[in-house]
């Protein structure tokens, strides 16, 4: 199994590389096109990687594996419209975007790591964690079902406001540098930006591996599944990122697909609701949503 981790460590180091050093080399604008292209080479590496773990570790596990990265994949779509916002507010030009997102993913790698050994961990040694982490989920889907509108203070993140206390930041980018001497060590708003985004994405870890972990609580399953949603995170946000408004209902179909996950791991000590099944609602409900979004058009404002 520790062959498995290393393995599947070095392919996310070697792919990281290919895509910032030689793909992204010099900085650009990604296009739509570029972005489209990206984003199916990652679903096709998961689909992929998906039939590797079915003739692995056999059918229940690739059924998992399929079910944690929609999962992961569509929380991650609607949190795309937070990283809009994001970048809009600090103004990041669309050439440095890319650099901040790839970045961002790899905290995102550490940080989900720590978040699946400790999460899985606590929940094997004491299994009634698993019943807060419904009951936590329950209360995230009917918080984000009655989410109207997506608002972000970056200037009230705590994280923030202490970096800006003790390090100097230049008031404007330079390039896609995050530290300048001009004289002394200085921090760039870009760096500013890349704090922000590592927070954030960390405020969407605190849902999405419970969501996860409540379709399967095996390590290396909860974390590739995880990891293969978030590396095509970047390609997809630069898809998405003119057409956000087009899936206006999309947060009510996470909203009921967080609760769903929130009831499942409530009743598992009852009833265990089978794989494929929690797999068909996920998709349905997602699918539901989107087709709703299409069929009626959010109004002009």
């Amino acid at each position: 199994m520790l062959l498995f981790w290393i393995l599947f460590a070095v392919f996310v180091l070697v792919t990281l590389g290919v895509d910032l050093w030689v793909f992204h080399r010099p900085a650009h604008a990604i296009k739509f096109r570029e972005a489209l292209t990206w984003s199916l080479v990652w679903i096709v590496l998961a689909a992929a990687f998906g039939v590797l773990v079915y003739f692995w570790r056999g059918r229940d596990s690739a059924l998992e594996f399929s079910a944690g990265y929609i999962i992961e994949l569509s929380l991650s779509i609607d949190n795309l419209f937070i990283f809009l916002l994001i970048f809009r507010f600090f103004r990041v030009p669309p050439n440095h975007q890319h650099k901040v997102l790839f970045w961002g993913i790899v905290g995102a790698l550490v940080m989900r790591a720590v978040f699946v050994v400790v999460g899985i961990g606590l929940i094997h040694r004491f299994h009634w964690i698993l019943y807060l982490f419904g009951i936590f989920l329950l209360y995230s889907g009917a918080k984000l079902f009655r989410k109207e509108n997506a608002a972000i203070e970056p200037d009230k993140n705590p994280v923030l406001r202490l970096f800006r206390r003790w390090v100097p930041v230049t008031e404007d980018y330079d390039g896609d540098k995050f530290f300048v001497r001009r004289p002394g060590l200085y921090a760039t708003p870009l760096l500013v930006v890349l704090l922000v985004v590592e927070t954030t994405d960390l405020l969407f870890a605190t849902d999405s591996i419970p969501a996860v972990m409540g379709i399967t609580l095996k390590p290396f399953i909860v974390y590739t599944s995880n990891i293969f949603a978030v590396l095509g995170l970047r390609a997809m946000y630069f898809v998405l990122a003119g057409m956000m408004d087009l899936f206006h209902y999309l947060h009510y179909g996470l909203a009921v697909v967080l609760m769903f996950i929130g009831a499942k791991m409530l009743l598992s000590y009852y009833y265990e609701i089978p794989t494929e099944w929690a797999l068909g609602t996920v998709a349905v409900v997602l699918l539901v949503s989107v087709l709703a979004s299409l069929a009626h058009p959010k109004p002009q404002e």
